[in-house]
């Protein structure tokens, strides 16, 4: 009697969740062709839409991607601190609203922000200044960056003795498939500007993914004196400069090692034979004759 194996049929919700793990932790740059390649083997459109449907807004908000506007007049990210609505995204350096089809990963439409949606005077006062000085930094660090200051608490607040929050986005990818090389950084900057205790506090998370999803993510904390627009971006720029070159200095330093350690402990130190490859003289093996043998063939 021979033995059979039984077909493990999957339900549609089964399906769905396995399809939207593999678009989730698609790398950088990729899930386009992850998705390609999951619609083929799913074979069922309804399950792919659904899947699709579900996993790309959480996969453009949490990788952060850019999109450009229709005409061309500017770019906006895909956050949760730019998400008017669902499928709406405010970049409030020219005040626009852009539409996002999430799975074509395109900006359709845009139109300018209602007030309702833009901070008041004083406080685009200050975001104008900070996003002025994080200008010159992207540029000069970030060679393919972009970056957008947000206002996230406090956007109403006419005048002095009010606390509002700023948020500094920066992002930078690297996508060459071609060469096997996908990556991302991203850099997110709490800004809380409290005027009673005439402080600014700074907290930073930055994470780094590659093609071999290695992902580094890093915290950090700093404060500096409640100050003028243009006096508190500067001081801003400095911590922020100062906290990025750090942490890219380690992690460079660490990078430079990984053959060295954690990638030599991934490999077998010897083959199953216990005995070191003779590299220096490779001509005593022949993987044809070692065929031939086992294969009882003469010539």
């Amino acid at each position: 009697m021979e033995d059979t194996e039984e077909e493990v049929l999957l339900s549609d919700d089964q399906k769905l969740d396995i399809a939207k793990w593999f678009l989730l932790n698609s790398p950088p740059g990729e899930i386009q062709y992850v998705a390609k390649d999951l619609k083929s083997l799913l074979n069922d459109e309804d399950v792919y839409r659904r899947a699709a449907a579900e996993a790309f807004p959480l996969y453009n908000k949490s990788n952060i991607i850019c999109l450009h506007f229709p005409n061309r007049s500017g770019e906006v990210l895909v956050s949760s601190f730019s998400e008017i609505s669902e499928d709406e995204y405010l970049d409030p350096r020219t005040a626009q609203v852009g539409k996002v089809d999430h799975v074509r990963q395109i900006c359709t439409t845009m139109r300018p922000a209602t007030d309702e949606e833009l901070p008041s005077p004083y406080i685009e006062e200050y975001r104008c200044a900070l996003d002025a000085e994080i200008s010159k930094y992207v540029e000069e660090a970030y060679p393919k960056g972009v970056f957008s200051v947000y206002c996230t608490n406090g956007k109403d607040a006419e005048d002095c003795g009010s606390d509002f929050e700023l948020v500094v986005v920066i992002t930078a990818t690297r996508h060459s498939p071609q060469n096997f090389c996908n990556g991302s950084w991203v850099s997110i900057w709490n800004i809380e500007f409290k005027d009673e205790l005439q402080t600014v506090e700074v907290t930073a998370h930055y994470f780094e993914e590659g093609n071999v999803q290695l992902d580094a993510k890093h915290e950090c904390r700093d404060s500096t004196i409640f100050q003028s627009p243009d006096d508190s971006a500067d001081s801003l720029m400095n911590i922020i400069r100062h906290h990025e070159t750090e942490y890219l200095t380690s992690l460079q330093a660490s990078y430079s090692n990984l053959p060295d350690s954690t990638f030599k402990e991934l490999r077998r130190k010897l083959p199953v034979t216990r005995t070191l490859f003779p590299w220096h003289s490779t001509l005593q093996f022949s993987l044809t004759r070692d065929l031939e043998k086992e294969l009882g063939i003469e010539k």
